[in-house]
């Protein structure tokens, strides 16, 4: 891990611990919670790894409070502003992809804001999202293929989708130039009864 993914990784660690231990939560529990292995939650903990979304995900509902709680920087402000480039990367691809979530809401009605870009040719999967969870795509440049669940459409500048994320999604480039989207994200209910679907990890 380079040096700022080294960074991020130990604030979500301790912040993970820090969740878990207001909750009185072994490691075990969490690990339960969560649907991941122990290693896992040891792992993440100690900012010894770089989780996959799907993972911090998967973290972040069992604790009930919401994937931006665990990887933004805490603000006492009410205005909450991130600068160009001050989103926080969560994932990487191989051919220059990223995606940073530039902001986000607390519990229990979490959403999501996501800057996206795939190189050409790449492919971002996503697992099913709890129950409730939607999801909104506008393309700002380059073409997107979106598939959900046996559904697929390509999406041209401009152009925005909604679909319930409760079946699993992928993000494709299909073309030759880099694709750029907003995402939003709005997951209801966390921290409440509902959980997200616990399959593997992505």
């Amino acid at each position: 891990m380079d040096e700022a993914t080294s960074a991020l990784a130990a604030a979500i660690g301790s912040r993970v611990r820090g969740e878990r231990q207001s909750r009185g939560w072994t490691l075990d529990r969490l690990a339960d919670e969560a649907g991941v292995s122990r290693r896992m939650v040891v792992n993440v903990e100690q900012g010894t790894v770089n989780p996959s979304v799907g993972t911090l995900l998967r973290l972040s509902d069992a604790l009930g409070v919401g994937l931006p709680a665990l990887v933004e920087i805490p603000r006492l402000r009410p205005l909450k502003v991130t600068r160009r480039e001050e989103g926080v990367a969560l994932w990487t691809g191989e051919r220059g992809g990223r995606g940073l979530l530039v902001a986000g809401t607390e519990p229990p009605d979490v959403v999501e804001l996501w800057d996206w870009t795939l190189g050409s040719g790449e492919r971002h999967e996503s697992e099913a999202h709890s129950a409730g969870t939607t999801e909104l795509v506008q393309v700002q440049q380059g073409r997107l293929e979106l598939e959900v669940g046996d559904e697929s459409v390509v999406l041209a500048p401009g152009d925005a989708v909604s679909f319930s994320a409760e079946t699993g999604h992928a993000y494709v480039n299909p073309g030759p130039r880099p694709a750029r989207f907003s995402l939003v994200v709005f997951e209801p209910g966390v921290g409440g009864a509902v959980t997200r679907s616990r399959q593997t990890s992505g």
